[in-house]
């Protein structure tokens, strides 16, 4: 069965910088944990509740060797693509006035910064955060979905909780969806460094460049390195507990399976953590195999769209980017179907092939960037955590 493109039509926001957006939120982004319920009560509480998003995490403000890891997630998530206008609530740092900086250095849109040392209280700070929202809805809800070029499409490529099945059902399906839309102009990024360990080099094979390939290789190598320092043998301690329960073996299984999300198109570069493309084309970042990390940084180096490949089923979203899950077992995709978008099952059950499943999930990202609820949108997941290296020498 082949991809068909000619049918579908790719609709969505188009920004000032030339970036596309498939949702059109209202972003209220807590500089500081002491903030986190704040921007949830705005979230719930507004009147224009369906197209506000907001996120919790433990960040409280400190500057130290993460500083601009954390600076940089901050403003690049800040203005993903799928955000019409964002409100920074803070306790009025200077360390947050840098973040702010470095978001409106980056994009031209409504951005608002309000703090608790000037609104002098919690309950007026959130009545300020309410008042701005609604200042801001209406040219929000101004922008208006336009048919949008194939070019648009920056997709995100994850797994999680990963099974036996996995390399052979749902990623090298996502891998012939992913592959059509390189083809068709678009971008996909393949992340997870410590999921690509043993299978860097066929990886690297397809490089459009030397440097790209061993780009590739001294990625992985890096990792290990950092790693090493503490007496953790990374390689002899995967799969982790959880992909063995899933029936994984080796590492090599491991790394082969998650590898097939990137398809067979050529590598057109490596990006680092929450970097962002800058050109179409398939892509490597160096990013944690934390699922909610790797999400994180996705969004911060303007992914629009997701793909989550999960065999133990894993309920993680974004509270920017629609994530679609896809099973790789019927048995988990009709246990929880409240989760999963697609079930890529039918591969191993013999009643579908990999190209038909590749086209599905094609459809259902065109789908989904159209306006589409994914399940975990649907289910109201919306996770962020920051990743930290704590002074690694990555």
């Amino acid at each position: 069965m082949n991809l068909q493109s000619n049918d579908s039509q790719l609709t969505g926001f188009l920004r000032k910088n030339g970036r596309w957006g498939f949702r059109n939120y209202i972003l209220v982004l807590p500089l500081h944990n002491a903030l986190n319920q704040l921007a949830d009560q705005v979230r719930v509480h507004h009147p224009a509740t369906a197209i506000i998003t907001s996120v919790a995490h433990d960040w409280s403000g400190e500057v130290d060797s993460d500083w601009a890891r954390i600076s940089r997630v901050f403003s690049g998530f800040a203005i993903n693509p799928n955000v019409g206008a964002t409100i920074f609530i803070g306790i009025g740092t200077p360390a947050e006035e840098e973040i702010l900086r470095n978001a409106r250095a980056h994009r031209e849109m409504p951005i608002t910064y309000l703090t608790l040392k000037d609104a002098g209280g919690f309950e007026r700070l959130e009545q300020q955060v309410m008042e701005s929202v609604s200042e801001v809805l209406p040219l929000v809800a101004s922008v208006k979905r336009e048919p949008a070029p194939w070019s648009a499409m920056v997709l995100g490529l994850e797994c999680g909780g990963s099974d036996a099945y996995s390399g052979i059902t749902a990623n090298p399906a996502l891998g012939v969806a992913s592959d059509k839309f390189v083809e068709l102009g678009a971008t996909s990024i393949l992340a997870e460094t410590m999921e690509i360990l043993g299978a860097e080099h066929l990886l690297a094979a397809r490089a459009k460049t030397p440097e790209v390939g061993q780009a590739i290789i001294d990625v992985v190598a890096r990792y290990e390195q950092s790693i090493s320092y503490e007496g953790i043998d990374i390689r002899g301690a995967q799969p982790s507990r959880g992909n063995i329960e899933g029936g994984l073996t080796t590492l090599e299984e491991k790394s082969l399976g998650a590898a097939k999300k990137a398809g067979n198109a050529p590598f057109t570069g490596v990006l680092d953590y929450a970097h962002t493309p800058t050109e179409a084309g398939l892509y490597f970042m160096d990013t944690p195999g934390h699922d909610i990390e790797q999400l994180t940084g996705f969004a911060a180096s303007d992914v629009n769209i997701t793909v989550f490949t999960t065999g133990r089923g894993t309920p993680t979203g974004s509270a920017v980017i629609p994530t679609i899950k896809v099973a790789t077992n019927t048995e988990m995709a009709t246990a929880l179907p409240d989760l999963i978008d697609l079930n890529a099952g039918t591969i191993a059950d013999g009643t579908q092939t990999v190209l038909e499943v590749g086209a599905q999930i094609f459809e259902e990202i065109v789908a989904v960037a159209n306006g589409k609820l994914t399940a975990a949108e649907m289910g109201g997941h919306r996770e962020f955590n920051l990743s930290r290296l704590y002074g690694s020498t990555l």
